[in-house]
Formats: structure tokens, C-alpha cells, sequence
């Protein structure tokens, strides 16, 4: 994985090392081995991929969330929007009912 590191003038995010964790993931091909994996599907035509979904809770992770609403600060951060290639993130709650979790805390 060649990479090269400089100065820019563009915008930045305290995450800028996410942009290595992209390419790792495109190298490992993560998206194809994710939609292969048979993930249960959206019911509604605004439901998120869970492949985003997916991706999404890890990204959290890696910026370290330690709580699920810790991963409202990665889902607006701009800059991490586009190095993954997401238009809308989901808040905290579709990424656990993704996770099958909400259902503990709610019951």
C-alpha cells in the first residue's frame, strides 16, 4: 500500500489516519466479503445498507467510541463522510437495531 504524506491546503479531520484504514479495507476487499455475507436487508426504501451500517459501527470504534452514541461524532464529521464514501451515516440507534442490541436496552 503506497501512501504519500504532505501538506495540503484542503480540509482535515482529527481522524486523518482513517484514510489508511479505508485502504485497508478496500485491500481486504471488506465491502465484497460484507455483501456476500448475507446481512439481513433494509425493510423500508430510506434503510441504510448494512453494509454502511457495518462499516459504520467499526469506523466508531476506531475513533474510539467506547459508548453506541459516541458514534454521533463520527456521523458528523464531514471529512470522514466522504473518505468512506457516505452520503447519510445513521444515528446510534439504527447501527444497534442493525446489531440486534436494542432490543435489550428497550425491553
Amino acid at each position: 500500500m503506497n501512501f504519500e504524506l504532505r501538506f495540503t491546503g484542503e480540509e482535515i479531520t482529527a481522524w486523518g489516519d482513517m484514510g489508511l484504514m479505508k485502504r485497508m479495507l478496500d485491500h481486504m476487499q471488506f465491502d465484497t466479503a460484507l455483501t456476500s455475507a448475507g446481512l439481513p436487508q433494509p425493510g423500508s426504501n430510506r434503510g441504510y445498507a448494512p453494509e454502511q451500517l457495518n462499516t459504520q459501527f467499526m469506523l466508531s470504534v476506531w475513533c474510539g467510541a467506547n459508548r453506541f452514541e459516541h458514534g454521533e461524532v463520527t456521523r458528523h464529521d464531514p471529512v470522514l463522510k466522504r473518505t468512506f464514501g457516505i452520503n447519510r451515516m445513521a444515528n446510534f440507534k439504527t447501527v444497534m437495531r442493525q446489531l440486534g442490541i436494542l432490543r435489550y436496552f428497550c425491553s
